[in-house]
């Protein structure tokens, strides 16, 4: 927060008065426009705006003098926390405020997807305090204790389903980050955070595909043919299901014999370069807005046929489409590209994201190195 002193503008005797101001920087409002946050207070102090004679002009000096002093007071006061509390009237501020504030800010640099989950994390903060105000003085450590249990125990999706672990977790390690931001801006001074425990993330296995099951895959009829060739294009190129299936002609650049692609991830433009073997997969082109994947959709139909097709392959793992990521990241890693590389094509907003990958090669390399017959026997 910074303090500074504001000069009102001129009465009708030519005096203006003095503010002390309080600056807590600033946010997008509904309509994109950046709004100051800041609280000013009358300092009961004025000064002439055009001084006419020595008395007015010593008076602006001696009051200037006097008001930087009380600025200099309140810095010192806000350093030490004078008496240890907070500023009564942040402390009344709405906490549900303060978070949409953040969404909104990371609408202009965040993926789509990221927004989303801090939007759902503040939906299921409002469900738990069933609809009440919840300012940063009442955010105390059993408030953000009992949000914790309502997200393990009672949370629901919208198919009336109890959240998963991970989504768990997510929606409360957003809530801690909001009140993470809260501590360091001075907001509060006592962070909740530091009493109540994280949800911790289960590490669901990663099913892959081996690259002899994908040449298996090639080889082996689909009963949809556009299921075959979107799948193997996702083990080529690493994008995601929703990636593929609203990928449109417009967003691919034909240079023969290869094309680059270009989407929009955690909020910055990215240009793959697609190899040789994806484009095969690939019809002519077609009109702009027309889908690359023409008939592609997500059914009940479409995951029993990629079983069917993983079983005529004879290949018994549990495969769905997210599969081919995870194929293409294994791949990138077992071939020597490096972590960050693999992480950008990926399109992970974190490197953290990413290395939970190379535990899936630290296996690998065990397997490989464990499977070498013995030379002693």
């Amino acid at each position: 927060m910074k303090l500074t002193i504001e000069k009102k503008s001129p009465d009708s005797t030519g005096r203006q008065q003095l503010l002390l101001t309080r600056n807590y920087g600033s946010y997008l409002n509904e309509n994109g426009k950046r709004v100051k946050r800041r609280k000013r207070q009358s300092m009961d102090l004025f000064i002439y705006a055009n001084p006419k004679d020595k008395f007015q002009r010593d008076h602006n000096r001696k009051t200037l003098d006097i008001s930087e002093k009380i600025r200099a007071q309140a810095i010192v006061d806000l350093a030490n926390n004078k008496h240890h509390f907070e500023d009564s009237e942040k402390q009344q501020e709405s906490f549900y405020s303060y978070m949409q504030q953040i969404i909104n800010d990371k609408k202009d640099t965040d993926s789509t997807s990221n927004v989303s989950l801090w939007e759902s994390a503040l939906i299921h903060l409002k469900r738990y305090c069933e609809g009440n105000p919840l300012s940063f003085a009442d955010f105390d450590a059993d408030v953000l204790l009992g949000f914790r249990t309502y997200l393990i125990k009672h949370a629901r999706t919208k198919s009336d389903k109890p959240l998963s672990s991970n989504t768990t977790s997510c929606y409360f390690n957003k809530v801690r980050a909001a009140l993470n931001k809260a501590f360091h801006e001075g907001i509060i001074r006592r962070n909740p955070v530091n009493e109540v425990k994280s949800i911790k993330i289960e590490q669901n296995p990663r099913n892959y595909l081996e690259e002899e099951e994908v040449t298996a895959l090639y080889k082996t009829e689909c009963r949809y043919d556009v299921l075959k060739r979107a799948f193997l294009f996702g083990c080529l190129t690493g994008m995601r299901w929703s990636d593929i299936q609203k990928l449109t002609w417009e967003k691919l650049t034909m240079i023969d014999p290869r094309a680059t692609f270009n989407h929009i991830k955690t909020g910055q433009l990215q240009y793959l370069y697609l190899p040789s073997d994806a484009t095969m997969l690939l019809d002519s082109p077609g009109k702009d807005h027309e889908r690359v994947f023409k008939g592609l959709r997500y059914s009940s139909y479409t995951n029993v046929a990629l079983t069917q097709w993983m079983l005529r392959a004879g290949i018994t793992k549990h495969i769905t489409f997210h599969c081919a990521r995870h194929t293409f990241a294994v791949r990138m890693l077992t071939n020597d590209v490096d972590i960050y590389t693999v992480s950008k094509l990926l399109g992970h907003s974190e490197l953290k994201t990413t290395q939970i990958y190379t535990d899936i090669i630290d296996r690998k390399r065990k397997e490989a190195m464990t499977s070498l017959p013995s030379l002693f026997q």
